[in-house]
This record gives structure tokens, C-alpha cells and sequence, in this order.
């Protein structure tokens, strides 16, 4: 656990930073900080691998204060992940990886065997392995950021708006690598960004900061959306949050439609296209289908880019097994608040 209790840096012009800031970052859980330009979000993040000194305060990790050793050994046991991934160009991919276990003195078979793990692990070709960072798309770049990081194992993983300068597609699959590769190591991440979609799609926990450096509110991101702390949050969160809320809805056991007829299927019953007209050879795109195991806010993307406004649920073998329709959706929606209320 990483703990904040009053920190707060002022810089030498008086400035304020972050003022009085005290919250707890689970372990083994995803932390993100959200917040406006100023709100001291970079500035928080940084002070826990002491890249800036706090000035007053205390933070510490399992209970230690981290002021208590040596800076460097501290960097050396947290990753670090930043914006345009800060790669080494003079050196090769697989080179930028092993760096920090280099720096701990691992013999040369096992640090490299462990960056080439690790590479492939982020979903890299291993083909690239000996390319240089100017060889490399922004987000494959990226990629060989979060493998740097993850390279000495470290317990605490710093990532500093790390997806805003890649393009939406590519920061989804950045997205969705991070969830997953979480899901299989487990570690604790504290994760900058300034756009609040992207906070509640990868924080256990999120915290809004305020211009100044003040919390605003620390919760999951579910009661951040349901039960925002004041007008700033509210407002930071956005007049669609009920639309955001959808996420944290589950699809279930949710009763679907029959497969109507216009959907046109292939030969393993998988979705291909809706036809125009009865009998007629050309297709409509099928647009974006969901799962059981999806949100509710997937489901009602589906509905509302298909061209019959009606969602395509599949199976985990892509087969069609029924629709929903708006009336579905918000009776669904409607349940579930009457439950939370």
C-alpha cells in the first residue's frame, strides 16, 4: 500500500502543487489520478519514486517512508512509464528492457532471456527485438515502455499519461493490453491521465484532483459516476456519467431477442451484415457486437451504430444467439437502479 498523509510541494515562487493531499493506493490494484491541467497530477505521481521531493508530509509504501533510503534503490524497485515512452534511441529494444536489470548487476543470459519474455508478454513481434525506437510506431514504442518498466519486477508501477499521444485506436488496444496484463501479474499501478473515459475504464480506484492540488474525491469508479462528492466532481465527470455508468452494468441474464430475419448469418452462424430487402443480396455492415460477459454500455453501442437499431449478442465462438433493442436496454437500466436506490 502507498499512502499520502498531508503532502503537499510548494515550489521557491510559493506556487502550490499539491496541498495537504492524504489517500491510500490499495495494493495490487490500479490507482488512476484525473484532474484538470494544474491539479498537480504528474506532480503527485512523481513524488512517490522521489523525482520531486515532496515538502511536507509524509508518503509512504508498506508502511515505510520512502525518504527513509537511498532515492536511487528506490527508482531502481518502481516502474516507470511515460508519455512517448522515453526510450534510449542509441539502444535497441530488447537493450532499452534490459536496462534496469543491467543496472542491478543480472548476468547477461538472464537479462536477456527476461526482456524477450517480456516483450512478447506486451504483445510484441520478437522480430522487433532488434530494431531501434525510431523503427517502431508510437505504440509499439509504448509497448516496450510498460516491458522496460515491468523488466526488474518491480512491486509499484508509475505510468504518466502514457496512451495520450497515440491514436484512439491504438490507445484502445494500449488500454486493453494494460487490463490484461494486470489481470495476469497483479501489480500496484498509479496511472495519470486527464481524460476521465479513460479513468473509469482502467482505475479499481480513481482520484479527481482539484486545480491546486486538492482531492476532490477517491472512490471506485462506479460511485464516482453514481454519487459524485460536490459540483466540481459532477461537473469533471460530465453531464453523460448516467451514460458512463452503463460500464459497471453487467448484460447477465438479460432476456434477447430472437434473430430476426434481415440478419444475414455465415455458415457458422456468425453475424455478417444485415440485408437491405427481403430476398436482397447486398448487406448493411453488422457494426460492433458484445457478449454476455460485456457491459451494458457495449450493448447499447451496438444498438445505436446498427442500422436497424437493434444489438447483436454472440457467443465466445462469435456465433449470433440473439439482439436487443432500446426497450431491452433501458428496462435493464431501470432495474438496476431500482436495486440501487
Amino acid at each position: 500500500m502507498i499512502e499520502f498523509e498531508d503532502v503537499t510541494k510548494q515550489y521557491p515562487d510559493g506556487t502550490v502543487a499539491v496541498d495537504k493531499l492524504s489517500l491510500r493506493i490499495p495494493s495490487n490494484e490500479i490507482t488512476v489520478f484525473v484532474g484538470p491541467s494544474g491539479c498537480g497530477k504528474t506532480t503527485s505521481l512523481r513524488m512517490i519514486n522521489r523525482t520531486i521531493e515532496r515538502s511536507g508530509g509524509r508518503i509512504s509504501i508498506d508502511g515505510e517512508d520512502i525518504n527513509s533510503g537511498d532515492p536511487v534503490a528506490l527508482r531502481r524497485g518502481i516502474g516507470y512509464v511515460i508519455q512517448h515512452a522515453g526510450l534510449f534511441p542509441h539502444k535497441t529494444v530488447v537493450d532499452n528492457v534490459a536496462t534496469v536489470p543491467k543496472l542491478l548487476g543480472w548476468d547477461k543470459k538472464k537479462t536477456r532471456s527476461v526482456a524477450m519474455e517480456l516483450l512478447e508478454r506486451v504483445g510484441l513481434d520478437l522480430k522487433l527485438a532488434q530494431r531501434y525506437p525510431a523503427q517502431l510506431s508510437g505504440g509499439q514504442q509504448q509497448r516496450v515502455g510498460v516491458a522496460r518498466a515491468l523488466a526488474a519486477d518491480p512491486k509499484i508501477m508509475l505510468m504518466d499519461e502514457p496512451f495520450s499521444a497515440v491514436d484512439p485506436i491504438v490507445r484502445h488496444q494500449l488500454q486493453e493490453e494494460l487490463l490484461r496484463l494486470q489481470r495476469d501479474i497483479g501489480k500496484t499501478i498509479v496511472f495519470v491521465t486527464h481524460d476521465i473515459d479513460e479513468a473509469i475504464k482502467l482505475g479499481d480506484n480513481v482520484a479527481v484532483l482539484r486545480v491546486g492540488g486538492k482531492l476532490a474525491q477517491f472512490a471506485p469508479p462506479a460511485e464516482l459516476l453514481a454519487n459524485p462528492a460536490d459540483e466540481f466532481v459532477e461537473s469533471f465527470v460530465g453531464q453523460d456519467r448516467g451514460y458512463r455508468a452503463l460500464t459497471f452494468l453487467q448484460i447477465g441474464q438479460i432476456e434477447l431477442g430472437g434473430l430476426p430475419d434481415d440478419l444475414a448469418l455465415d455458415d457458422a452462424g456468425r453475424p455478417i451484415g444485415w440485408r437491405t430487402a427481403a430476398g436482397g443480396q447486398e448487406l448493411q455492415p453488422i457494426g460492433p457486437v458484445f457478449t454476455r460477459n460485456d457491459s451494458m454500455r457495449a450493448a447499447l453501442d451496438s444498438l445505436l451504430t446498427s442500422p436497424t437499431g437493434q444489438g447483436v449478442c454472440v457467443d465466445e465462438n462469435g456465433k449470433a444467439v440473439g439482439v436487443v433493442d432500446h426497450t431491452v436496454v433501458a428496462a435493464a437500466v431501470r432495474s438496476a437502479e431500482a436495486l440501487r436506490s
